[in-house]
Order: structure tokens, then sequence, then C-alpha cells
């Protein structure tokens, strides 16, 4: 029942001897303390009032219902107090129990980097899932092993990573060793300007007829730093000319190319060689053949780098 409506039978009730209350069938009202506000009420008027009528009626009723509102709003309870914490007590305190623990820093900081190793993950996941096809299937990078193999190994290398050097038995025994595994080789020159230009000599040599593999072996297993000259040479014992490659070193092609691996690599974040791609996983490092073939292993097993059980 409204408010205004149960106050109007309320005050007829009283006007009426108390009819009101057998309406509202509620315990008998404090009709005196009622008829004390509603007398308060006609008393503030400036003219005698006029016969209650119900326009009258409702007039005292609703100021009855302002008084009400305002005095329960200065009994509501003030808004609790927060206590102020004082630096000067709490940081001590705060340094004890950690002093009284170390290994809650150590718990923290494993929280924190296993947190973080997961985000990097999930991001990883998602930056693979939209380049597939640039990462994968890029009609401009060099494939070896089986090119219909079921599990496809990706290496991003620079010809002047040390690294890259010390790996590269791993990927001549996982070739030798496994018919079914497809390897995608992608050129990442970040190290010197002599990297970027043997590069752009192993992009022309990779799209041409040559023997690309022994064309890579040999820049890695040779002398000194690489560059344009001992690629050009490198290139030359696989038939290549190198007047004819200098002519294109500065073709759409190889800077099409090898802008792909510099595009992937910020994509996923990548910023050292070798750094392998593995289905949904970045591998950064040298990390040996056992960790490649355990990855690859999972890969057959359940479509995952790290199977579950």
């Amino acid at each position: 029942m409204p408010r205004l409506t149960a106050a109007l039978i309320a005050i007829a009730g009283i006007l009426a001897g108390g009819l009101g209350v057998s309406l509202l069938n509620q315990p008998a009202p404090d009709t005196g303390a009622i008829t004390a506000i509603v007398s308060d009420v006609l008393a503030k008027q400036e003219a005698p009032p006029a016969p209650i009528d119900k326009a009258g009626v409702e007039a005292i009723v609703a100021d009855m219902l302002t008084e009400h509102d305002l005095a329960l709003a200065t009994t509501q309870p003030a808004e609790p107090t927060v206590a102020q914490i004082d630096p000067a007590k709490l940081n001590p305190m705060i340094e004890n129990y950690l002093m009284s623990d170390p290994e809650i820093l150590q718990r923290l900081s494993n929280a924190l980097e296993t947190k973080t190793r997961t985000a990097e993950a999930d991001a990883s996941r998602t930056a693979i899932a939209s380049m597939k096809d640039v990462i994968f299937n890029d009609p401009n990078q060099v494939v070896l092993g089986n090119p219909d193999g079921d599990v496809t190994l990706v290496e991003m290398f620079d010809y002047n990573c040390s690294y890259c050097r010390s790996a590269l038995p791993d990927l001549v025994n996982l070739l030798a060793d496994d018919p079914e595994l497809r390897v995608v080789l992608k050129e990442f020159p970040i190290l010197s300007q002599g990297s970027l230009d043997a590069a752009r000599v192993a992009v022309l040599v990779g799209k041409s007829d040559a023997d690309y593999w022994t064309f890579h072996q040999a820049l890695f297993t040779g002398r000194g730093q690489n560059d344009l000259d001992t690629a050009l040479a490198a290139a030359k014992d696989v038939g290549l000319s190198p007047v004819n490659l200098q002519l294109e070193l500065d073709s759409e092609l190889v800077g099409k190319t090898i802008q792909n691996s510099y595009d992937i690599a910020k994509a996923l974040n990548i910023t050292g060689t070798p750094t392998y791609i593995i289905g949904n996983e970045v591998i950064p490092g040298a990390i040996g053949i056992d960790d490649l073939r355990s990855r690859i292993a999972n890969m057959r097993a359940c479509g995952q780098t790290q199977c579950e059980g």
C-alpha cells in the first residue's frame, strides 16, 4: 500500500473515531501522537484551516510525510570512519615479517615469473595463430627435410650467431634421423651489416636451383665472420654467379623475405638467435637436440609441445 494512501486512511480513522484502524488491520496507533502532529501542522498555517476535505487531508499528509522523512534522515548513522595507517609503523612491521621468513620473497618471485611466462606464452600462441601462414607457409622460405612432414620445426637464425653455429649439428642429426620432420629456415639478420648481406645472398640461393643446404652449412662451418664476400664465395661453390647475385641483392623478393622475418620477430617478441617455433610455442636459444626431440615427439602425441600427464 502506498505511504500516502496509508497515511490518509490513518488520519481518516482518527477523524472518524478510529475507523481507519480496522481498515488497516493493524494494532491501534498512538492517536495522541498523530493528533499532535496534525495539530502542529495546522497551527503553522497562516490562516485558519478550512473544513478538511480530501484535498486538505492530502496536503496535511504530505506535510507529515515530509517532516517524517527529515526526522528519519537526521537519525541515520554517520558514515563509518576509516582508520589511518601510519607508514612509519606499518613499514617496519612488513619488513620484520618478510625478514622472519625470507622464503616468502622467493615464493613471490617464483609466482611472478610463472605469471609472466604464462602471459608471454598466451601472447605467443595468439601471435602465432594470427601469422600462421607467414611463419609456416611463406612461399619464399627454405624448406628442408620432408616437405609434407607431420611436424614442422622453424628456425630463425643469423649467420654470425655463434649459438646458431653450435646448434647446426642438432639440425643435421634431426634431419638425418627423422624422415617425417619438416624444417623451415628463416633468415633473421640482427647482429651486423655482414649478417644482413649474407642473408640477402642466402635468400637468392634459396630461390635458385642450387643446393641451399650445402651453402648454409658452408657459412656456419667457415672461419671468421660472414659477410657479402663469404656468402658470394659459398654461393659460387654451389654453382651460382656472384655477379648475377649482386645484381639482384636489392630486389623486392630479397627485401620482402627478410622483412617477413622481422615482422614475425616483432609479433612474437623474438630478440635473439637461434629461435625455434614448434606448434604454438616460441623457443629461444639453442636448447639442444634432446629437448627438440622431446617437443617434436609431443607434437605427434598430443598436438602440443608439452603433453599433460
